[in-house]
């Protein structure tokens, strides 16, 4: 540490620091997270400006901690590691490529009304600002914890998300097309699924529903589950649908057709027809006209526009992954069943 760094300029700057963390402290009680993240920022801020204008360097946070540490003794975040995460936090959202002004703006309702510790995983996993503020708006409309918001970024949901082929643009009015464009990702992540090289839609279909909880973190906010082979009588013959949804922001019935195979134009002929008849008979007058989604081991865009091109009824079509074992060492786990009865063996001994 350099003999500057214990200079009036400096004494003077930690004595208006130490008054703005007072000041901090009360409105917190009020607005704890927003006034922390202002905090934060602030103290970010004003490092980088004290290491620009000073020769004080990288000893400047260490220094700093201690004081700051000395004075409010049973405050946490003033560590020199936190501290160096505001400065980072400052830098971050302040570099000269990123589109600054606009960020600005939207300062109030994005940075400032997320935890600290969700901004320090999104600043150490995303990499740019239009990312970040991607997940940190993402985060506030689902109220993520940070393990779902590090799941989210893990399977690179900015990156998936409004990526299928629909055509809602056409057949849906446009703050509806735009709301049910959003929902949609490609591909969807199903790893949390164990199928073999041999298994059949039934059991891509079971899967999903004995996962319910990780399926419906995947699909996202508002999906409220209705069923799996859920029943339309048409005329005098029974069809199922393999999933059936009711989403409560688009106030609206979506139809999941799930296909263990790539992409055949047949299949979006098979969904309009499912589509068409929810409409007719379970849909309400209050609903909003229902959506299908058609999930297929893999697609050619160009096969799926050209199959959607006629179509009058909103679908979108993406692709999905899960983790695919070799048929012989499917065969060679246990089933549930077995483990239970394994299980029950066992405790019978005892």
């Amino acid at each position: 540490m350099t003999t500057s760094i214990i200079q009036s300029d400096y004494k003077n700057w930690l004595s208006e620091l130490k008054s703005q963390i007072k000041r901090s402290q009360i409105k917190a009680a009020v607005a704890v997270n927003s006034e922390l993240i202002q905090l934060y920022w602030s103290i970010g801020k004003q490092i980088i400006e004290k290491q620009k204008d000073s020769q004080w360097g990288d000893g400047l946070i260490n220094q700093l901690s201690k004081d700051l540490k000395m004075e409010f003794p049973k405050m946490s975040g003033l560590s020199a590691k936190n501290l160096r995460y505001c400065r980072q936090f400052y830098l971050f959202y302040n570099q000269e490529d990123t589109i600054w002004q606009q960020v600005v703006a939207k300062l109030p309702e994005t940075l400032f009304s997320i935890p600290w510790g969700h901004h320090i995983l999104i600043m150490s996993k995303t990499k740019d600002v239009h990312e970040a503020l991607f997940y940190c708006a993402k985060t506030i409309e689902n109220g993520w914890s940070r393990a779902i918001l590090e799941y989210q970024i893990e399977t690179d949901l900015a990156g998936r998300q409004g990526k299928a082929i629909h055509n809602f643009d056409t057949t849906l009015p446009a703050l509806q097309s735009e709301l049910a464009n959003e929902l949609l990702k490609d591909p969807y992540n199903f790893d949390f699924l164990s199928l073999s090289e041999q298994a059949l839609e039934r059991d891509l279909e079971d899967g999903l529903t004995q996962h319910l909880s990780q399926f419906l973190l995947e699909l996202g906010k508002g999906f409220a589950y209705m069923g799996r082979q859920y029943p339309i009588r048409v005329g005098s013959k029974e069809y199922r649908t393999d999933l059936l949804f009711y989403h409560t922001k688009l106030k609206c019935y979506i139809v999941i057709e799930l296909k263990l195979k790539s992409f055949e134009p047949e299949f979006v002929g098979k969904l309009n027809f499912y589509i068409s008849a929810i409409n007719e008979f379970i849909k309400d007058e209050a609903d909003k006209p229902t959506i299908g989604i058609l999930l297929c081991k893999d697609k050619d865009s160009f096969e799926v526009e050209f199959a959607l091109k006629d179509i009058h009824k909103p679908i979108g079509v993406s692709a999905f992954t899960y983790k695919e074992l070799p048929e012989e060492i499917r065969q060679a786990l246990p089933e549930i069943k077995e483990l239970t009865d394994r299980l029950e063996q066992a405790t019978k001994k005892e």
